[in-house]
């Protein structure tokens, strides 16, 4: 497994960003069977950057908390069946993997969050991991069952780690 984490900020949670984001990565993959070895890329980045983000991607003009940009167009949530190995733009040419995706984190939200739900930042930062991990596989909240079913597997992968609230 390969993850890539960069920086466009110099907000800090005093937290090891890297170690937790591999952490929660690996388990979520691990919990959903992931048969790849993957590479992920995770940006850290500010308020007006997730904005730009958001709007141009999806069309909302606001700051969120995270964006995940899922490299596989999955048929149903973690059907590793239907991926398609032989499509070269889905392997590193390097190292093999399969690239599952980007996330991006917005800090300042992290913070914002984690206060407001009265919980630490490593709390926060996991469960943005955890949640946007599970887009990676194909996983969406748009309907109360799938919310139901993504929710419960990224509550099951931060318990696992004991991370709680």
């Amino acid at each position: 497994m390969t993850f890539y984490v960069e920086k466009e900020t110099s907000e800090t949670l005093g937290l090891d960003i890297e170690g937790i984001f591999k952490e929660v990565a690996s388990c979520v993959l691990k919990r959903e069977s992931c048969p790849f070895d993957c590479e992920i890329n995770l940006t850290i980045t500010d308020l007006e950057s997730i904005r730009e983000l958001n709007r141009e991607h999806r069309g909302i003009d606001a700051a969120t908390d995270v964006l995940s940009f899922p490299e596989i167009e999955w048929e149903s949530e973690a059907d590793y069946d239907g991926v398609d190995l032989s499509d070269p733009l889905l392997k590193d040419p390097q190292t093999g993997e399969v690239i599952l995706g980007d996330i991006v984190i917005c800090m300042e939200k992290v913070k914002a969050q984690a206060e407001e739900y009265g919980h630490s930042y490593k709390r926060e930062f996991a469960f943005l991991i955890a949640h946007s991990m599970l887009h990676l596989l194909g996983f969406d909240h748009m309907e109360k069952e799938e919310e139901e079913v993504m929710f419960s597997h990224q509550k099951a992968a931060l318990e696992e780690l004991s991370i709680s609230r």
